[in-house]
């Protein structure tokens, strides 16, 4: 019997182990190369879901990441909201905001009620922002900024529409572009504007150019009936480069890719015409002298004024939004705490914050928090109402919440699932509350459906009943219309099945608490199909086509995988014949005249 020696046994281990690393290495070398760019890809974006217990199906996206519904009478989606505690009493006014992302299919202003039915909604080119009710020259009017929207700040208008939505003024800055941050309409019928404008400058403190960009943040006041510029301000006069905490990267180099070192994000007046200045990317929030524009005093940031008394809390805020005066001695803001690139993780809060100027001493009287803990890394406002609560809106966290002045939550309102708030699917810049009247100078919307009438007025909140009237079938030169059903309102639309009265022309019309009628319907034939019925949106058929698409695709490959291993097992045909190996055959047999089989 044949013994391997020891030495040959380890060198036959050594092969063997040699051959096995050489096939385990492609996949270890896998195996490495998928973890790091699981590392590098997914655990961030894994650690932007906020999935946490207690999570509601809206919450974590059941119903989709901004809920919406469509209307047989009119066009424009709305959003769901979800309300909670479910014996939530919300200030019974109405809310304004501008829902955007790439889960709105139309972006733009939007008015819903108190429990989320939509009053109107208003599809805009380019982006909406600052949505909201302000008074001038004694009248309500629904006003907010439409532009384009390029590198963090924006350059269109201020619109202000009266109560039959049609606009009535278009403000825009003396000799600069408007930015979409803040307007605001002070008691004395002018108007704050806020403007980003790009200045060359020296960056060398901060690690750029000698020749630099940067944006310098500016704020005008305007004189709305004459477009009279009246004050100007400009950061750069008082801040310098080093004073802001955003990081320089790449920019400042071109006048388009300035450096946007302040971030002037509102604006704000007081009775004793001091200016309130909020600078996002200085954590500053400034006063400024309204006759020589100097500043009084600051609070936070780098150039800080005040001792705080709150451990930090009224002071160190940063990249916040929102700053506005509520007495001489007090001012609230919404301290974001985290701007998206700076890694923090802590939670987004509101700040009501009491100042005694002469002793530059700063605390904070009540913070605002939400019960999830959201991190708004942009946008956001928090509003004072005149019951004394207090609403904040989260901004890039699709919610709004409502406080009493001591911080405890009466409602919390979503219109988009809280689980996804980070990936910024649906946002609004600000949420605001407030009372209108909407009277539309366009027609009540109608039409049939599923042996029923639906009936809208996009913008009316007068509406109490609708009164369904029939033609009497008597006359087509004198057409008359009676009263055949009279039905409430519910919610924006309306429906109204078709009682057996009605054989041809019919209208609805909208009728208020007195019973006067504020608009009628066109008159509309049961004999005539309606083109909203059967109303299929683009976005939708696009939908149904890519769907279309990705199944086929999907059917066409395993289709080819099935025939593949089909044609692989498949026994071949003519089995009768064998391969046969050739074998070398020698001169003798050849001689013999023997072949091989």
């Amino acid at each position: 019997m044949f013994m391997r020696t020891p030495s040959a046994l380890r060198l036959t281990w050594l092969r063997g182990d040699r051959h096995g690393l050489r096939r385990l290495l492609p996949g270890i070398l896998v195996a490495i190369g998928a973890g790091l760019l699981f590392c590098l890809f997914a655990v961030p974006q894994l650690a932007r879901f906020r999935f946490r217990a207690g999570l509601s199906k809206y919450d974590l996206g059941f119903y989709g990441f901004g809920p919406s519904q469509s209307f047989v009478s009119f066009d424009e989606e709305s959003r769901i909201i979800e309300i909670s505690p479910a014996n939530a009493q919300c200030d019974p006014r109405y809310t304004f905001i501008a829902p955007r992302g790439d889960s709105v299919a139309h972006a733009g202003p939007m008015i819903l009620d108190a429990q989320g039915e939509l009053v109107w909604a208003k599809y805009n080119w380019g982006t909406t922002q600052d949505f909201k009710v302000q008074r001038f020259q004694g009248q309500d009017y629904v006003t907010y900024w439409q532009g384009d929207e390029e590198d963090g700040h924006g350059r269109g208008s201020w619109y202000m529409l009266d109560s039959t939505y049609t606009i009535r003024y278009i403000v825009s800055p003396v000799g600069l572009e408007g930015d979409l941050h803040d307007f605001v309409i002070t008691s004395n019928d002018t108007a704050l504007v806020t403007i980003y404008d790009p200045i060359p400058a020296d960056l060398t403190a901060v690690g750029g150019p000698e020749l630099g960009w940067l944006y310098d943040g500016v704020f005008q006041e305007i004189d709305i009936a004459t477009g009279e510029l009246l004050f100007e301000w400009r950061s750069s006069d008082f801040y310098p480069p080093e004073s802001s905490y955003y990081p320089l990267n790449d920019r400042g180099h071109e006048r388009t890719l300035g450096y946007d070192y302040y971030h002037m994000n509102s604006i704000d007046k007081d009775d004793q015409g001091r200016y309130l200045v909020s600078g996002r990317h200085t954590h500053t929030v400034t006063c400024v002298d309204g006759t020589t524009g100097q500043i009084l005093w600051t609070l936070g940031g780098k150039h800080n004024d005040f001792h705080d008394e709150s451990d930090g809390a009224a002071t160190d805020f940063n990249w916040q939004h929102d700053a506005r005066w509520q007495s001489p001695n007090s001012i609230t803001l919404l301290n974001n705490n985290a701007n998206g690139e700076d890694g923090s993780s802590r939670d987004t809060v509101g700040l009501f914050i009491e100042l005694d100027i002469p002793a530059r001493q700063a605390k904070v009287r009540t913070t605002y928090v939400h019960p999830q803990g959201l991190m708004a890394t942009s946008q956001g406002n928090l509003q004072v109402l005149d019951t004394g609560n207090v609403l904040v809106g989260w901004g890039h966290s699709a919610a709004f919440t409502e406080y009493t002045a001591e911080g405890e939550i009466v409602c919390d309102v979503h219109f988009g699932a809280s689980a996804y708030f980070t990936f910024g699917r649906i946002v609004s810049y600000r949420s605001f509350k407030g009372d209108w009247v909407g009277r539309p100078n366009t027609l009540p919307d109608a039409a049939i459906a599923d042996d029923s009438i639906f009936v809208s007025w996009n913008g009316a909140t007068e509406i109490v009943t609708w009164c369904l009237e029939a033609w009497d079938g008597e006359s087509l030169d004198n057409v008359t219309f009676t009263t055949v059903d009279q039905v409430e309102r519910t919610g924006f639309e309306t429906r109204i099945p078709i009682p057996p009265s009605i054989t041809s022309y019919f209208r609805v019309s909208a009728m208020n608490i007195e019973g006067e009628v504020l608009g009628t319907t066109e008159t509309l034939s049961l004999g005539s199909p309606s083109s909203r019925s059967s109303y299929v949106s683009i976005r939708s058929w696009g939908v149904i086509i890519i769907a279309i698409f990705a199944l086929g695709c999907l059917l066409f490959g395993c289709f080819c995988a099935v025939s593949r291993v089909w044609r692989r097992r498949r026994p071949r045909s003519g089995g009768s014949y064998q391969l046969v190996g050739h074998k070398e055959h020698d001169d003798n047999e050849s001689e013999n005249g023997r072949l091989p089989i």
